[in-house]
């Protein structure tokens, strides 16, 4: 029985139609012929088309014979009325009511695409009457291979790639076989072949050269009217592609992101493939693909002055912008823009090189090297050099993710393990730009706050500036900022940014997929958070009463008072994540159960809640603790008061805390004894500078022995022997020696052994397939911490071991990405990432100038905090002292753009905040528009002029000059490097 679809009866059907996973069936003689008239691969057009080809089976997959019979009956790209259907087709119009029946059926299919004949002269546009429909044969791409996998229920389901997923396939094989080794001869601006690139209208509005047809404003006042959406073909086919294993989709949300326009937008509501929307509705599309980073790409096939379509294209899934990057050939789809960077203003926060759906921006340094400014590497071209696979980038999604060249960058953003844009905000904090500064931070780091009061500085003790007097504080500055979020009226709750259409037909105000986080610690919370920001509710199980983790139950008040991580986990709440305290997974509810909830996914995140004894005779005593056990009573009551005095044995930053947190108990002597050498304790400098400052002693290269017990069971004093060796020089691993002859008897009321952490598990993973490494630590990928149990992701100290509060940061925000992309159907976790890969600069190579000479600021103690007390004591920089202490950023780093990758989108303009990255319009012809008819009227000359290029070694005066400042350059370093 037939349905409606838009305004076409269709049957719900395909009679006849085959399917290839059905295995060998006998070719169908009439598909053979059709795909072979319709194919823009050349050597099928003049060999014919094979039972394996994508124009066989793809056709055969969804059509009749009847319908290839009234196909082949007509020309391509050529209208026809429906009366003049009918005399080109006697036998099947005999019944014309059958015959209506099946055009509208093929058109709903997308072999056949329908026109309404819109004019355009200098009176405006004239309007057609419903009538006046005419059908058309559309080639494969676009066309009738992209009109497959196209289609629109409202209940947001394409029914037709779901019975029939081979056409997805078909979809992807028509947009590679037919450019495979030809779009190296296709010059700038498409030549009518495909989709065109076309910039952010922001990027270009005040360039005086730009023209009309480089706007998308020009397209929708053209068109305004006659304006629909549809779902991506790309986004719908690609989910399908690959297997479970080796998935090849995206998650973005594939509804509403094709902008139709003219005949096509009422050619997709007409067939059920799309709905209207007015020009400010696919205004507000092409803003929100800006925000995701998509490439905005119009049809390039009719001719000048007139397009069908406006595509919002993540480089990840898009056909279209494969072609060029696939066979590394800008010219086939570039705009007539190309980015160029401001260094002065440029801060290299990295955000353009991010979104790069090319790869031809990449991080480098601003400072001069001794054999001067450095000269960067450019992509080949096919113009003027011969092409062929060995130019080619099948890994180009991959590889377009590379965030620095090998000379490397900032090394203060290379350090850090979150890669905070740290330059970035340092400048923006120069400029009073406070707001902006802390939502920079939070694009990588959710507890600035936090990491103001408690971090390690690795960006410190990498900053450029300390080779010269001393680092930047970086961290003081960074704490300056993150106040805003300490009070209600300045803190920053970033805006959510979901890849959905806010054309889609069912709305989503957030994503509907469960995810649960077992650990509310930095790692977990920081998943929540990112989670959060891209449109989801996660939900976070912590077994104790506060979340926080090791940041509450952890880390000393006196350090970081707890009403500082209260503040910033509110603003976790706020973004909508639940965070369910008092519930341990594996005991109050299992894995299993949450499944049974909904839950698609589970991060674990559970830290390390257990510590190591040294296994010695009297560890059992009274008043002998674990640290970790020893800290989170603390934490809970910071009020004990202890007599007699206490041993800590361990040389690490817990054992510092330990050994703090014990002067603040006990009247009597606190002492803390290290394995390791003044020199080689793992403790940072600061903190053992703090540790001496209180009062406790530190000796150092002994190793507990025995603990020695009262009559009452209680500890009376602890031997230590002396360490001779903590390191075996051989094999570099962790193994100690002794000198069992030298002894040191040290007498306590309380040992607390910081030596170590372990997980503690209970029933958590009972029953799954989580396999687990060196310390108990479970088996996850590296890149995207799933585990064996495809579901289960791991991440923070559980996973590497104790580590700094940054690090489980760090992990947390990669996490969220990965289960983003799990929950979504046929996303791949590991395609286009970014692996957020790094390299420092060589500062010993650089030259560096004028610069700053103000000495590094340093913030005053909190005159309010007592000695010995709980209260946090240490200051924070005043803004004179932050304006003062910006200025001694040296500005290591920089954006460079590759002008021989770069395809003109201006993506990247969207996303710089410092005014640092424009688009320069130096590539007129590509905007350029051909009639797809005509394409060889413009390839066959370039291509000769090419040739010639290529056979007489002629290439333009601008390369030439590159190449010899490159050679010059790199002849440069091979000689330094040589007297070195």
């Amino acid at each position: 029985m037939a349905k409606k679809i838009g305004k076409l009866d269709v049957v719900p059907t395909y009679p006849g139609a085959r399917s290839v996973h059905e295995g060998e069936k006998p070719s169908r003689e009439k598909v053979v012929k059709l795909g072979k008239k319709i194919t823009d691969v050349l050597d099928h057009k003049l060999k014919g088309v094979k039972t394996e080809d994508p124009e066989y089976w793809g056709l055969a997959e969804i059509l009749t014979d009847e319908m290839c019979d009234i196909a082949l009956k007509m020309k391509i790209r050529t209208p026809y009325s429906f009366e003049e259907m009918k005399k080109l087709c006697p036998e099947q119009s005999s019944d014309p009511e059958h015959f209506k029946k099946i055009l509208d059926e093929m058109a709903y299919i997308g072999l056949l695409e329908l026109e309404w004949g819109y004019h355009f002269d200098h009176n405006g546009r004239t309007a057609p009457q419903d009538n006046d429909v005419k059908y058309i044969l559309a080639i494969f791409v676009p066309g009738s291979a992209e009109m497959f996998n196209m289609d629109e229920t409202p209940d947001c389901r394409n029914p037709r790639l779901e019975e029939h997923r081979a056409v997805a396939n078909f979809f992807e094989r028509m947009t590679y076989i037919p450019l495979a080794g030809i779009t190296q001869m296709v010059p700038e601006g498409g030549s009518g072949v495909g989709m065109h690139v076309i910039p952010v209208e922001e990027a270009i509005s005040m360039n005086n050269e730009a023209l009309d047809i480089e706007k998308l404003s020009y397209w929708l006042k053209k068109y305004d009217g006659e304006i629909g959406v549809g779902q991506c073909s790309c986004r719908a086919s690609r989910k399908l592609l690959g297997t479970a294993d080796d998935p090849q989709g995206c998650a973005d949300d594939q509804w509403g992101w094709c902008i139709g326009l003219g005949d096509f937008a009422r050619y997709c509501r007409e067939t059920g493939k799309g709905h209207p929307i007015t020009a400010d509705e696919a205004i507000a599309i092409l803003k929100k693909g800006e925000e995701q980073g998509f490439v905005h790409q119009i049809t390039n096939i009719d001719g000048e002055n007139k397009i069908f379509g406006i595509c919002n294209c993540n480089i990840n899934i898009c056909n279209a912008l494969r072609t060029s990057q696939l066979f590394n050939t800008p010219n086939l789809s570039r705009s007539a823009y190309t980015a160029k960077v401001t260094p002065e203003n440029c801060v290299a926060c990295g955000r353009c090189v991010e979104y790069c759906p090319a790869g031809a921006v990449k991080l480098g340094q601003k400072l001069c090297t001794k054999q001067g400014p450095i000269v960067y590497p450019r992509h080949e071209l096919p113009d003027w050099n011969k092409w062929g696979p060995d130019k080619w980038d099948p890994d180009y999604r991959d590889n377009n993710r590379i965030n620095c060249y090998d000379t490397g960058t900032a090394p203060c953003k290379t350090a850090c393990p979150a890669h905070i844009a740290i330059q970035g905000y340092l400048k923006m904090a120069a400029q009073g730009r406070y707001e902006d500064a802390l939502a920079l931070i939070k694009k990588e780091n959710p507890f600035p706050a936090v990491c103001g009061r408690i971090c390690n500085k690795r960006c410190e003790a990498a900053c450029t500036r300390g080779t010269v007097d001393e680092a930047v504080a970086i961290d003081a500055v960074k704490k300056f900022i993150a106040e805003r979020d300490l009070h209600a009226k300045t803190r920053y709750i970033p805006k959510i940014e979901m890849a959905v259409s806010p054309a889609r037909q069912i709305k989503l105000d957030h994503w509907e997929q469960k995810i649960a986080i077992i650990g509310a610690g930095p790692a977990g919370l920081s998943c929540a958070y990112y989670l959060a920001i891209k449109g989801y509710k996660p939900v976070v199980f912590e077994k104790n009463q506060k979340p926080g983790g090791m940041m509450v139950y952890g880390i000393p008040s006196y350090k970081l008072e707890k009403d500082v991580i209260e503040a910033e986990i509110d603003i976790i709440r706020a973004l909508g994540v639940e965070i369910r305290c008092g519930v341990e997974v594996g005991k109050d509810i299992t894995i299993s159960e949450l499944r049974k909830e909904g839950f698609m996914a589970f991060y674990l995140a559970i830290g390390c809640q257990g510590g190591n004894l040294p296994g010695i005779d009297g560890q059992d005593a009274k008043g002998v603790e674990i640290a970790v056990d020893f800290l989170h009573k603390a934490t809970e009551d910071n009020t004990t008061k202890w007599t007699g005095d206490v041993v800590v044995v361990g040389g690490g930053n817990v054992a510092v805390d330990c050994a703090r947190t014990a002067k603040r108990f006990t009247s009597g002597n606190v002492t803390m004894l290290s394995l390791e050498t003044k020199d080689t304790m793992p403790a940072s400098k600061d903190e053992i500078e703090e540790t001496l400052e209180d009062g406790i002693e530190i000796k150092n290269a002994w190793g507990p022995k025995e603990i020695k017990k009262d009559k009452d069971g209680n500890v009376s004093s602890i031997i230590f022997k002396k360490c001779i060796q903590t390191i075996d020089p051989k094999t570099k691993m962790f193994s100690p020696l002794y000198d069992e002859n030298e002894l040191l008897e040290i007498k306590a009321s309380h040992v607390i052994f910081a030596i170590g952490q372990k997980v503690v598990y209970g029933d958590l993973l009972k029953g799954t397939k989580v396999e687990f490494g060196r310390g108990n630590r479970p088996l996850a990928d590296p890149l995207t911490y799933q585990t064996k149990e495809r579901d289960i992701f791991v991440g923070g100290d559980v996973y590497t071991g104790p580590k700094f509060v940054i690090d489980a940061i760090a992990q947390g925000k990669n996490a969220s990405e990965s289960l983003h992309r799990f929950v979504h159907e046929g996303a791949s976790l590991t395609i286009g990432r970014n692996r957020r890969e790094f390299i420092e600069l060589d500062k010993e190579n650089i030259v560096l100038g004028e610069y700053d000479t103000a000495k590094r600021q340093t913030a005053m103690p909190d005159s309010n905090a007592k000695p010995l007390s709980f209260k946090d004591y240490s200051g924070t920089l005043t803004e004179e002292q932050v304006k003062i202490e910006t200025k001694r950023c040296l500005g290591c780093g920089a954006s460079i753009v590759d002008p021989n990758k770069c395809i003109g989108c201006g993506i990247c303009t969207t996303k710089c905040e410092f005014d640092a990255i424009h688009l320069v319009r130096d590539h007129p012809n590509a905007s350029n528009m051909r009639r797809s008819e005509d394409k060889f009227k413009y390839i066959l000359p370039y291509s000769a002029k090419r040739a010639f290029k290529i056979l007489f070694k002629v290439k333009p005066e601008e390369q030439k000059k590159y190449e010899k400042d490159y050679k010059a350059y790199k002849k440069k370093v091979a000689e330094a490097k040589k007297d070195k």
